[in-house]
């Protein structure tokens, strides 16, 4: 796996992946940044929750589960000084589907974070992680 990242200008970075797809970085206002694109921690957060997301989504239908929806909320703490690491990050799933079983959706989130999803592992080295889920109809 491969990525680039271009500085453009100020705190303004293009970054690129190796599946040919690009987004914007930059900074807040008060360090420099136009606010322009995601921070790169905030990308950190969105990598994990695309990831813990994949494998729960993944779980559900091998385990031949109804589920319709899928969404993370993530919540999270970093350190007061540098270098600033997240210290506590909480994963809220909501996730959809007529007939889920609970058991089955506990089962898959707690595969995901345990055993699957690489940037939750990776991220836990450093933060405390907990997990939460809540089912609904859709």
């Amino acid at each position: 796996m491969k990525t680039r990242v271009k500085w453009v200008e100020q705190v303004t970075f293009l970054g690129e992946s190796g599946s040919g797809h690009s987004l914007v970085m930059d900074g807040a206002p008060e360090n420099g940044g136009r606010n322009i694109g995601m921070r790169p921690m905030e990308l950190l957060l969105l990598g994990m929750g695309g990831c813990t997301s994949f494998d729960v989504i993944h779980i559900l239908k091998k385990a031949r589960q109804p589920v319709s929806g899928c969404t993370v909320e993530i919540s999270a703490k970093r350190a007061e000084k540098i270098p600033k690491v997240f210290t506590h990050i909480h994963i809220h799933f909501i996730i959809s589907g007529s007939g889920l079983k609970e058991a089955q959706v506990k089962r898959a989130v707690e595969l995901s974070a345990q055993k699957y999803c690489s940037a939750s592992l990776m991220l836990g080295k450093t933060a405390e992680i907990s997990h939460d889920y809540e089912i609904g109809e859709r």
